[in-house]
């Protein structure tokens, strides 16, 4: 007997194969014909998989966070340590959120993990994209967690030949075939070295090109962000005590007892440099004042059991569910939904109205900020805080101000450096901000965010620019 399926289904979600065709592999998403396809056609090529240029290859761990005086440093007295987010699709390691470990815990407990220069960096784990790579510069010296691995191939041009294959398209659409994990997609190392490598010159040529415009675009990007801050202190009228250096001594401090009352007692919160942000901010202009005392509501969401029946797939009926690491870029096509039984229920306490300011208040993504500036209905997760104000305060200039480096100091204090790093709900409602008037708020509001636009402009001219050289290097490997 013979089966067919009708014209109108997908056939890249609903699909038929034979017996004969299953390898080792049982998961269905491994033989959707578009990867099976395409495989087929790089395999045409004659490829090297990817093991043939690897020398060696380790992966790294992550020490306790909750020893984190026993691992971690700073910048100034450590080695950095690597984590998905520093792996960029243009191949150059991102060392904006870099944490770093001390020199015991790099040469002892990761010393077969450490990485230097020329040394090509692969994420392994983790939703998005899969094998994401990088490599590092030269006399670069660093470590890595476990989400990434360290291959060493023996030359600059090899790795950065690899990582711009990988980078691609087609090589990442390799990779994800091949990973395994469900919820938590991972390759292990039969299946990284697996992968088939086209190498073609032409293809780490146009990389060249794009990694040259985005460093060019990331720098204007850089400059202009950087004038927030000096509008915003020019128009609050602060002055910003300037920072000790960083030295033993000074972030050695003594309190009195009736200096803690009524607050918390760990030595993060009371460092010196919190202590004189403060007082430059009450020397400001505008009167400080609380997000408490301003605010109508402070509350945060709860995420029902995702075994449960409080979600839906129809968008139409259902409720948008924003999750923490979508506060900044809240797509409606993207998102999950609750049942409108939920909405109403158990997250009747926070749902979100046009104007609501939301604060990422524990994982990962802990300090971003964002307005809800949508009349839909939606709701949030227990990771997100949401302040709604009155009409004498504009949420646009409150998430403008928290998003400067002052809020983020601000953001940083209230923050609880234990190994989940959280702020709870009473801690947000410390948090201070200057109050000018309404007017002026919306007009700080505006000017920031007409600045935050040209910098998105440029960024998106580096997205655009890798968009168009992976189509390039596709019409290339496959011709």
């Amino acid at each position: 007997m013979s089966f067919a399926l009708s014209n109108t289904v997908n056939p890249n979600r609903v699909f038929l194969i034979q017996r004969s065709e299953l390898e080792k592999r049982l998961d269905a998403e491994y033989y959707t014909p578009s990867l099976v396809a395409l495989e087929k056609n790089v395999l045409v090529k004659n490829p090297k998989k990817l093991r043939d240029y690897v020398l060696s290859m380790s992966s790294g761990a992550t020490p306790k966070t909750t020893e984190s005086e026993l691992y971690y440093t700073d910048k100034e007295n450590g080695k950095p340590f690597l984590r998905v987010q520093n792996l960029s699709p243009t191949g150059i390691l991102e060392f904006g959120d870099c944490k770093y470990i001390n020199e015991t815990t790099h040469g002892g407990m990761l010393k077969r993990s450490q990485v230097f220069g020329n040394d090509l960096l692969v994420k392994i784990t983790g939703v998005g994209r899969m094998a994401v790579a990088s490599v590092a510069p030269e006399g670069f010296e660093g470590n890595i967690n476990q989400h990434i691995c360290v291959i060493k191939t023996g030359s600059k041009e090899i790795s950065e030949t690899l990582a711009a294959f990988l980078n691609s398209d087609i090589g990442e659409k390799l990779a994800s075939r091949r990973s395994t994990g469900g919820t938590r997609p991972a390759l292990d190392y039969p299946a990284l070295l697996s992968i088939p490598i086209i190498n073609n010159k032409r293809v780490l040529e146009i990389t060249h090109k794009v990694i040259k415009q985005k460093k060019q675009n990331d720098l204007a990007a850089e400059n202009i962000l950087l004038s927030i801050d000096t509008y915003l202190l020019k128009e609050l009228q602060i002055s910003l005590p300037t920072p000790p250096n960083n030295i033993l001594q000074n972030r050695i401090f003594v309190k009195k007892i009736i200096e803690l009352s009524g607050q918390r007692i760990d030595p993060h919160f009371h460092q010196e440099k919190f202590s004189q942000l403060d007082i430059a901010l009450h020397k400001g202009v505008f009167i400080i004042s609380s997000l408490r005392r301003k605010s109508k509501l402070i509350t945060s969401g709860a995420t029902p059991l995702s075994g449960g029946d409080a979600y839906t797939e129809d968008t139409s009926q259902g409720i948008p569910f924003i999750r923490s690491g979508e506060i900044n870029n809240i797509d409606f096509e993207s998102c999950i939904y609750i049942k409108p039984a939920i909405h109403n229920s158990m997250l009747k306490s926070s749902q979100l109205k046009k104007g609501d300011l939301l604060i990422a208040i524990v994982g990962a993504t802990i300090g971003e900020i964002g307005v809800y500036n949508f009349e839909r209905q939606a709701n949030i997760n227990q990771a997100i805080a949401l302040v709604r104000f009155g009409e004498e305060i504009n949420s646009n200039f409150v998430m403008e101000f928290l998003k400067s480096s002052i809020g983020k100091s601000i953001l940083d204090r209230v923050k609880r450096p234990v190994a989940r790093a959280n702020i709870n709900l009473d801690e947000i409602g410390t948090i201070p901000i200057p109050v000018p008037p309404i007017e002026k708020q919306k007009e700080i509001a505006k000017h920031v965010s007409d600045i935050r636009k040209q910098a998105q402009e440029l960024k998106d001219k580096t997205k655009e620019a890798l968009k168009k050289a992976s189509e390039e290097i596709e019409k290339i490997l496959l011709k």
